[in-house]
């Protein structure tokens, strides 16, 4: 098994992509904290995985609580080697100029400070087991943005900008940082990101515009992240893996 005797956490891990990870992640072999603001999918996906994985209920734009995910694992499990940055935000798909101060602000929480907070609490714990793997779930909005999500691709930029900058810096300390960069997805959030009823016509406008002919899915995401985190990418650092169909040739 390619993460056998990995600690990991990740974070929105109750539903969608987070979940897909999580999933895949245990199949592998690596110990969890299954981390969500949702306390019910957290327990739901941690019995469903079994005695590998832990819930925490938690709000990762509080430094608190983000610390007391990086406890669980170390109390639980005694250390940490993977971080999977994975919850997120978004507003509904509208003019920029519509999005409410309180949205704003929450996105650029969830999605942008939620890292800065876990670097803080994570980092301490992945030295001292010689290095370790963080993962930051981007977006392909971040590198190709389009009108109509124009603050939450702006979070998703600065995502992959500090994912680069924590690369270069974390570097000397044996931790790899790299980010994921998934295209529209089968998710929770999918309805908000479009814009309009999930119904196949309008499905079928935002597919137009990826080269494969669909969507992303959970496992897509997932996949990827196990590679990022498996010792075999021990060269790779400093990348924002575009998982997207083609989306951003």
């Amino acid at each position: 098994m390619r993460l056998a005797g990995k600690i990991a956490v990740i974070t929105g891990a109750g539903s969608g992509f987070g979940r897909g990870i999580a999933e895949a992640f245990a199949e592998e072999g690596a110990k969890l904290v299954i981390a969500d603001i949702d306390e019910k999918r957290a327990a739901d996906v941690a019995k469903a995985i079994g005695s590998r994985a832990v819930a925490k209920t938690a709000d990762v734009a509080k430094k608190a609580d983000v610390e007391a995910i990086v406890r669980t694992a170390v109390s639980t499990y005694g250390g940490l080697d993977i971080v999977v940055n994975n919850a997120g935000i978004t507003h509904k798909n509208q003019s920029l100029m519509t999005v409410s101060e309180e949205d704003f602000d929450r996105i650029y929480a969830v999605n942008v400070k939620s890292i800065y907070l876990m670097t803080l609490a994570a980092v301490p714990e992945l030295e001292k087991r010689g290095g370790g793997s963080i993962i930051n779930t981007a977006s392909t909005a971040g590198v190709r943005p389009r009108p109509g999500l124009t603050w939450y691709n702006g979070s998703k930029g600065a995502v992959i900008a500090m994912t680069k900058s924590m690369a270069a810096e974390l570097a000397p300390r044996n931790i790899r940082v790299n980010a994921i960069n998934p295209v529209i997805g089968e998710t929770g959030l999918l309805e908000e990101f479009m814009g309009v009823p999930d119904t196949a016509e309008n499905r079928a406008k935002f597919v137009a515009g990826i080269p494969l002919g669909r969507m992303s899915k959970p496992t897509d995401i997932a996949n990827a992240a196990v590679f990022l985190a498996d010792p075999a990418s021990s060269f790779i650092t400093g990348v924002a893996l575009e998982v997207d169909g083609g989306r951003c040739i």
